[in-house]
């Protein structure tokens, strides 16, 4: 008995992750009125205005590291209510709401799909429509980039969100379930918004390093599920590795390297920031192919992910049995 109850309790958590991804891969994203990414950026930008404009600078600090820390737990116990629900309903409509639910955090058509468009707007010769493209992919101001920098741009993007929209949340989820994957989806979100320098220098500093902690294992992984795909891909892993081993620390995050690097390598194309860095210099600058090799590495990835994951999920279940 007790041996089916933990096969069972498998069978559910991999049915969840595998069932958020049919509906990316399947389906649009859920509406913004319902979906829990939007509610974490409402959140964010209400205390942002607030937060900016009242105190000085240790105050603001404090605040944010307030929201760091408590929106997260704050949205992981919302998650972890609506799973406990939804367990005493059934395997079935766990298994259905907690893939609904699991979807929300991570993207990985989605990320495809920009990064594809952007590389439809450079083979139509227009190089404006493909800066317009990249907005969806990147907060850099695009107006005065080249097509080359436009190319780098996506392709560094898909790079560094193969971390933050597929292995991260997915490793979230394999160790510490949807609560977890929920949690780092919102420091994920609030460092996308406010982790930057300028006028949130106080205020996102401590999502950046939260966000930086929590993203040290999954940015390695996702450098190593990358080199995996460009052997599958017949792309050469060997580059990869030893691009990894020479630029990764050149980015100012300390895990956006690893990807970005193992993809310059993977691809043989340099990939800069301008004021930056400038991974795999002295190779060519990227185009458009380049840009649908990368969304190809993001596959294969996720791919290479998934029984790392659903391993990963049977540890979990059967330590708590």
């Amino acid at each position: 008995m007790e041996g089916r109850i933990e096969v069972s309790a498998w069978s559910l958590e991999a049915g969840v992750l595998l069932g958020a991804l049919v509906l990316d891969l399947a389906f649009r994203e859920p509406p913004k009125a319902l979906h829990p990414v939007v509610w974490m950026g409402t959140l964010a930008s209400w205390i942002e205005k607030r937060a900016l404009t009242r105190g000085g600078p240790l105050t603001v600090f404090l605040t944010g590291l307030g929201l760091a820390v408590l929106a997260p737990l704050g949205f992981a116990g919302l998650a972890w209510l609506a799973a406990a629900g939804l367990r005493e309903l059934g395997p079935l409509p766990y298994l259905a709401g907690g893939a609904l639910l699991l979807k929300t955090t991570f993207a990985v058509k989605g990320l495809a799909k920009a990064a594809g468009s952007t590389g439809q707007g450079l083979d139509s010769g227009g190089v404006e429509q493909a800066r317009i493209s990249l907005r969806s992919l990147v907060s850099r101001d695009a107006r005065t980039l080249t097509s080359a920098q436009v190319s780098m741009a996506a392709i560094e993007s898909v790079a560094e969100n193969t971390t933050d929209s597929c292995i991260g949340p997915w490793l979230a989820f394999a160790l510490l379930g949807l609560p977890g994957a929920v949690a780092y989806r919102a420091l994920n979100t609030l460092d996308s918004m406010l982790g930057y320098h300028g006028r949130h220098e106080y205020l996102g500093k401590a999502s950046a390093r939260l966000d930086d902690l929590a993203n040290l294992i999954p940015a390695r992984l996702a450098a190593v599920l990358m080199l995996g795909a460009g052997v599958g891909l017949g792309l050469p892993a060997g580059r990869g590795w030893r691009r990894v081993r020479k630029d990764r620390r050149l980015t100012e995050s300390p895990n956006a390297g690893w990807t970005i690097s193992a993809m310059s390598g993977l691809l043989g194309v340099a990939l800069e920031k301008s004021g930056h860095y400038r991974i795999g210099d002295g190779l060519p600058d990227p185009d458009s192919t380049d840009i649908r090799a990368s969304v190809r590495v993001l596959y294969a990835s996720a791919g290479l992910a998934l029984p790392v994951v659903t391993g990963l999920l049977a540890l979990r279940t059967l330590w708590w049995q």
